[in-house]
Order: C-alpha cells, then structure tokens, then sequence
C-alpha cells in the first residue's frame, strides 16, 4: 500500500483536522506528495508534520476566487501538476431555518458547494491529458436523509452529490474519476458537541448498528483505494461509511 499513489500529487481542502487531515496522512503514507490546503496555518503545520517530507502547506480561503486562483498558481510552482483532489472542506450550522440569516446560508454553501466547484474548476485542467485524475467530494449520509435543523448542511451536501454525478460524466472521457464519500458519524472536531452530550450521544449511536462512532483512518483508507488503479472503473458515485445508518 506504501507505493501506491508513489509520484501522484494530492490536493486536501480542510487537511488541517478531522477526516481532512486523516485523508492526507493516508495519501501521504501510500506515496502521495500532499499539498495540505485550510486556514489554520498551526494546525496546518501539525498535519505536515503528520504527512512528512512530502508535503506542504498552502494557507487558503477555498471559498474564495482569487484565493484558488493563486492556491493553483502555488501548487502548480512546488509540485507541479496535481492527480488527486480532495474537497474536504466544509462547516455545518445546525438551527432552525427560520433563524438563518442568508448570509450564514450563504457560508454554508460557499463552504461546501461552491469550494468544490472553484478548486474543481482550478485543478481539472491539470489532470485532462494524462490519462488518470481522483477527484473525492465528501458527501455525508444528510446527502441523502437528514435531520431537523439541518436544512443548510443537507441543501449544501445533497447539492454536492449532484455536483459529483455531473461532474463524473463530464470527465469520464478524459479517465478522470469522480466520486463522493459520505460519512456517518464521526468522532471529529465537528461532531464535539454531540459526543460531549450524554442524551445526544447516546442517541447517535442508537441509531448506527455497529455501536460506535467510526474513525478518521476509516476514511483515510477509503481515500486511498478510491484513488488507487484498483478503483479506475469506479466513477460517479456515492460511497457510504456510516457504521449501518442508512442500511436501517
């Protein structure tokens, strides 16, 4: 597994925690030079050092034009062309919808949504010609149920699955990959205020057949293999890791 991804470079927004950082550190351990994208430049430190010589960090807004313009430009200097995105990032806002404001819709969106789209749009240009590209959009299981007050994550995440479909098509001639991985519930920093929650807790794994919260490195290693050549015909969809939730 250590040779596997050995000479691709690998772009992960939101690398500088959570599932974010474990996915970089899987593509890193496989071979990948990681190019760790977020905005907490410490954090962001901690995860390079995680990752090891092979990476670098790249301080940036993703939901920003001019700042994936540059991110691009940046990438493009050190590493040269990049195989592998990751578009990790994201925010979720849990409360009514009648309490949003549209500009913290709007964040949710941008945070989620439209960062694929700007980094999507920056680093397919690298990958056409090559005959190989992994683009990995993390999806979550509110892409296809929800919860109450989560009308914005779930519109964001829903609209990423979409995203990830069309997109699929679009590249599919070029052997360029697109998938999206949605996970259940996962200890990371996100999901803090719930596992720290007895009743909510207890609630969460009620509902998750095999007992548990599932693991960054779970993640990590679904990220490898999706960007693996033992995944090339696997394209277009949607990768569940949610411990049984949906299969109820």
């Amino acid at each position: 597994m250590a040779e596997t991804l050995t000479g691709k470079v690998a772009v992960v927004t939101g690398a500088s925690r959570g599932l974010g950082r474990a996915m970089a550190e899987a593509l890193a351990k496989a071979g990948a030079r990681v190019a760790l994208v977020g905005r907490d430049i410490a954090k962001l430190d901690e995860a390079a050092k995680a990752c090891g010589d092979g990476a670098m960090i790249f301080p940036c807004d993703v939901t920003s034009e001019e700042e994936v313009a540059a991110l691009e430009a940046r990438v493009s200097e050190h590493f040269g062309k990049a195989s592998i995105l990751v578009n990790n990032a994201g925010v979720n806002l849990r409360k009514p919808v009648t309490e949003f404001t549209l500009e913290e819709w709007r964040w949710v969106m941008d945070s989620n949504l439209t960062s694929a789209f700007l980094c999507s749009r920056a680093f397919v240009p690298h990958m056409k010609g090559t005959g190989y590209g992994r683009i990995l959009n993390m999806t979550s299981i509110m892409s296809h149920i929800s919860l109450p007050g989560r009308c914005a994550y779930s519109s964001s995440k829903a609209g990423l699955l979409g995203f990830t479909k069309a997109l699929a098509m679009e590249l599919a001639p070029e052997r360029i990959t697109v998938n999206g991985i949605s996970p259940g519930p996962f200890a990371t920093d996100i999901n803090t205020v719930l596992m720290q929650d007895p009743a909510a807790n207890a609630a969460f794994l009620a509902k998750i057949p095999l007992g548990e919260w599932g693991e960054p490195k779970d993640v990590g290693s679904l990220a490898v293999y999706l960007c693996s050549d033992a995944a090339r015909f696997i394209t277009g969809t949607d990768i569940v890791i949610d411990g049984g939730w949906l299969a109820q």
